[in-house]
């Protein structure tokens, strides 16, 4: 590895601009790019979006909007501890600017970066998107009005290229470039760099896509200014930015340890048992004294204030090992040669993480409550689509007073008359692909008649 490598990994250059921009308040680039992310309206809309368990509910749980807080931590961790001991290690072959970087601003890159992560999911998870995609494979007629590589973005639909488009793109002003963020937090958001008819399951960097055809180009330019590397130009597929392994291992631990913690909020898990998983993980990875923690929760008397801690106490022992695996292999995270996630590295070592998971896809992902939610939630996303589409494409003067109705439904920045068809569809895939799950729900049964009256 060339520790100039590092020097050119980040890019205060935002999107809807040419230059950098100079800055002279008191907030760094990519502290104002925090800032946007938290006041954005797609931001605060993760409020209402279902993290694994129906919202809302007597027990609180995790939502998106306070899974992705609780990443952004994590994220900001990572940022702190690596960027420290690169600077201490690489330091005398950083460029100043590089050191101010890293001592200061690479925990907010991945801080933000971990705010994003799930921005562009829609309403009601992997159902939502599963529904969108199942909507256009039942629908192919509709192909006629996109390009090949268009449709196969529509038929595999993906909240993480989804991502990329809800803040690069505004409805209002395609030109304008969305939230105007540095493209060093954009680049920590592309999980997959590929475009939709790259991917593969059997590749980590291309199990999903990254990127629809609409912002090919502008994928280009962030992966330009951030030095990603480009394997292949048709289909265009880059290798995984190395900042982007550390948003994902925050997004893996957090949600892998805190669905068990609402697993046990719901009584889903015995308190037992979910004691002796956290403890024995704690243990496996050797992070703390295991007296003093024993001592810790003698001292504690209400079972879910236990689980906080052991959450806690987890969260903090991934952190560190993944911080561990990160630097012994900086090498092959930037030259594009690391092939599985760091948290599957460690995985691989903890029999404890195996029987998390284990117990988690039988006993939480697949519990009654979230499978008849996915299930409500691919139906209502499916009969939306198929309320607005075939009414928005029909040529006005043919259209039907129903089709008129269903039309006046859809905010006007989604349904803009005297475009092409296929921008047409695509702003009623964002109208929906952005909704929350009361919002879906609410238009649902209002449109189908099992909810009337005024709704103020």
């Amino acid at each position: 590895m060339q520790s100039s490598d590092l020097n050119q990994l980040f890019s205060s250059c935002r999107t809807g601009t040419s230059q950098p921009s100079n800055n002279m308040e008191s907030r760094t680039e990519y502290q104002r790019d925090y800032d946007r992310v938290i006041f954005s309206s797609a931001f605060r809309r993760l409020q209402n979006k279902t993290q694994v368990f129906p919202l809302p509910g007597s027990i609180f749980v995790h939502s998106r909007l306070t899974h992705s807080l609780e990443v952004s931590s994590v994220g900001r961790s990572f940022g702190n501890l690596i960027g420290a001991s690169l600077v201490k290690t690489y330091g005398t072959d950083f460029t100043e600017e590089s050191r101010s970087f890293y001592s200061f601003d690479f925990a907010n890159v991945l801080a933000t970066a971990c705010l994003c992560h799930d921005i562009g999911n829609p309403a009601f998870g992997h159902a939502g998107e599963d529904a969108i995609a199942g909507f256009f494979r039942k629908n192919w007629e509709l192909s006629k009005y996109f390009t090949p590589a268009e449709w196969e973005d529509l038929i595999r639909f993906e909240g993480n290229a989804n991502a990329i488009r809800v803040l690069t793109q505004s409805p209002m002003q395609k030109d304008e470039g969305g939230l105007q963020l540095t493209y060093a937090t954009l680049c920590s958001v592309a999980k997959y760099p590929c475009e939709s008819i790259a991917s593969d399951k059997k590749i980590v960097h291309r199990k999903k896509f990254g990127f629809f055809q609409s912002e090919k180009e502008i994928f280009k330019k962030i992966a330009e200014h951030t030095s990603m590397k480009q394997f292949s130009e048709q289909p265009r597929i880059y290798l995984r930015h190395p900042f982007v392994w550390l948003v994902e291992a925050a997004d893996d631990i957090c949600y892998n340890i805190t669905d068990l913690e609402d697993a046990h909020r719901l009584g889903i898990i015995e308190h037992s048992v979910c004691v002796d998983l956290l403890r024995s993980l704690i243990n496996e990875l050797s992070i703390d004294d295991r007296t003093v923690i024993d001592q810790k929760l003698d001292r504690i008397q209400d079972k879910n204030d236990k689980i906080s801690y052991l959450r806690a106490k987890s969260i903090a022992a991934l952190t560190m090992c993944s911080q561990e695996i990160y630097l012994n292999n900086i090498s092959g995270f930037l030259e594009g040669t690391y092939h599985q996630s760091i948290f599957d590295t460690i995985r691989k070592k903890s029999e404890t993480l195996t029987r998390i998971i284990d117990f988690s896809i039988e006993n939480v992902y697949n519990h009654t409550q979230v499978v008849e939610i996915e299930n409500a939630g691919y139906h209502i996303i499916s009969e939306l689509l198929s309320l607005f589409i075939p009414s928005i494409i029909i040529p006005e003067e043919k259209r039907e007073v129903s089709d008129k109705k269903a039309i006046r439904l859809l905010p006007q920045q989604y349904g803009r008359e005297g475009a092409s068809e296929s921008v047409k569809i695509q702003g009623v895939v964002d109208y929906i692909s952005g909704m929350t799950d009361n919002l879906a729900t609410d238009l649902y049964r209002r449109i189908k008649g099992i909810e009337m009256g005024m709704k103020m």
